[in-house]
């Protein structure tokens, strides 16, 4: 047997279809070959551009701007007012010198950044070069400075002004912005008037904001402007537009997403308000639904506007970093299939509390039962429904988790009373005081508004331990009908009071049919 050694190609070799693919070296090869440019400064001000790939970049940009810097230092230093800048041929390309100090090399890589021939680019190098040259040692003159200090002050009290201007501003708007919404609560209703408010609050935090961004901008523009006004502090406008350039991007478009925010819940607090006070939708019988049916769509609405506007903020910051965000969102749509898949129950509960938003089940302010525990609706979103029960207890249940609810407060409620009259009275007379109570309570002007209809006293609606029970019917205002019950409860007993008919305790009746005990009596009585 002969075994024989021979070397065999790499594995990717054998498959035909992967050199066709490009490998990830070839990716990171052709990215640092990358043609990439910037800007060399002289005293803070863009002199001119040089490219290179990317790989180089950095390197060249850092020799370059270190020789021009040093050659600025000595030109000033030196009591030459005029300095030499030439141009010499290497190489076939032309290379900069000043006062006979290397600077640069122009390659053709610069050259077709501007798109001429290499020995023009430097001819146009050269003069921009004298200029700035003889402009820095001009700029660095004691009456030169003076005078840019004399600008400097000019501009600082301008600011202050400005900044003093706008305070006043500010609290004039303020003081406009209160006075109308003081006046509107006097004769606006219950639930506009809350409303009216939360719109002021959502204004007035909008205008704080923007005053608030209005003062940044002229004091940050101001000493920006003061800074390029002398060549000492010129490089620093430099710094501040690299150091500052992300984090005042963010900054913006994390004030203007809060500013949006807040601008969407003070127009849809307008739109609500404005809804509420026309006359078609405020009837005498459906006032109170609609009113709490706009109050929850309302709050629905401003948390969907919250996250729209809190997704839309998330893009814009990252396309101001510079992030491609088209493979993010077509990412975000398989996130969001495994997402949902995790969280179904998530789901159903949004699907169930849009049903129950749109359905009008039951709405903010509405009192309800679900299962076991009931009360008085206080938060309802997509995802839960918050009740606050008799004793003060939160009470939360996932939407999807409400299967059968009571409304007790949907357009209309009832007091259904039953009052217990003694066997020995006056039936006839008992139905008519317990009649009159209710119609005088009806057209008490204190509560006609709440009782919508003209009380329905049922007659005797059963025989009970305590005597005849009497039902009566009062339909109310919703959530009215246990104020309207204590009310009535309370004439109700004063009238039988004064009438003389009461109220009966419990009774029971003792039969005793056993004739021994029976003999054993009349045998007694018989004896004595």
């Amino acid at each position: 047997m002969v075994l024989t050694v021979a070397p065999m190609p790499k594995a990717t070799s054998q498959i035909p279809f992967l050199p066709l693919i490009q490998t990830p070296n070839n990716q990171s090869n052709d990215s640092d070959n990358k043609i990439v440019s910037g800007w060399i400064y002289l005293d803070g001000r863009q002199l001119f551009q040089i490219a290179a790939t990317k790989t180089n970049f950095p390197e060249r940009s850092q020799d370059i701007q270190q020789n021009l810097d040093q050659i600025t230092e000595n030109y000033l230093r030196s009591p030459t007012k005029e300095a030499k800048v030439e141009t010499r041929k290497l190489n076939g390309l032309p290379v900069i010198y000043v006062n006979n100090r290397y600077l640069m090399t122009i390659t053709y890589e610069d050259a077709q950044l501007r798109k001429e021939d290499p020995f023009i680019s430097a001819n146009q190098i050269t003069d921009k070069l004298q200029d700035y040259l003889k402009q820095a040692r001009q700029e660095r003159q004691t009456q030169f400075l003076i005078n840019q200090g004399k600008i400097a002050a000019g501009i600082g009290l301008v600011m202050i002004a400005t900044s003093w201007g706008v305070y006043i501003w500010q609290r004039r708007s303020r003081n406009n912005l209160s006075k109308p919404t003081h006046q509107a609560q006097q004769t606006a209703q219950p639930i506009t008037t809350q409303l009216n408010q939360q719109q002021h609050r959502h204004l007035v935090e909008v205008k704080k904001r923007l005053y608030q961004l209005t003062q940044a901008g002229i004091w940050g523009s101001g000493s920006f402007i003061i800074l390029g006004l002398f060549p000492y502090t010129r490089p620093f406008q430099v710094a501040m537009l690299t150091a500052a350039q992300i984090p005042v991007r963010l900054a913006v478009v994390a004030l203007g997403t809060y500013v949006a925010i807040r601008l969407s819940y003070a127009l849809i607090d307008r739109f609500t308000t404005t809804l509420i006070s026309s006359g078609a939708l405020l009837s005498s019988e459906t006032s109170e639904r609609l009113q709490l049916r706009v109050s929850t769509f309302s709050g629905v609405t401003k948390s969907i506007v919250t996250i729209v506007w809190v997704g839309v903020g998330i893009l814009l910051a990252l396309v101001s970093l510079g992030i491609d965000i088209v493979p993010l969102l077509a990412g975000a749509s398989l996130v969001g299939v495994a997402v949902s898949l995790a969280s179904q129950n998530l789901i159903k509960d949004a699907i169930n509390g849009f049903l129950i938003i749109i359905e009008d089940q039951y709405a903010l302010g509405d009192v309800i039962a679900v299962g076991d525990v009931g009360g008085l609706v206080e938060n309802l979103n997509l995802r839960m429904t918050q009740l606050r029960d008799s004793e003060g207890r939160l009470i939360t249940i996932p939407n999807s988790e409400i299967k059968i609810v009571a409304n007790l407060s949907s357009r209309w409620a009832r007091a259904d009373l039953t009052i217990p009259i003694a066997y020995e009275a006056d039936v006839d007379h008992a139905l008519q005081l317990i009649g009159s109570v209710a119609i005088e309570m009806d057209q008490d002007p204190k509560w006609q508004h709440q009782i919508l209809e003209t009380p329905q006293v049922l007659g005797i609606d059963n025989f009970g331990d305590r005597g005849l029970i009497i039902r009566v019917w009062i339909k109310t205002q919703p959530l009215k009908q246990w104020d309207v019950a204590r009310e009535y409860r309370r004439r109700l007993k004063i009238t039988l009071d004064k009438a003389g008919i009461s109220i009966p305790v419990p009774q029971q009746a003792i039969w005793v049919n056993d004739v021994q005990l029976l003999n054993n009596h009349t045998n007694g009585k018989e004896d004595s």
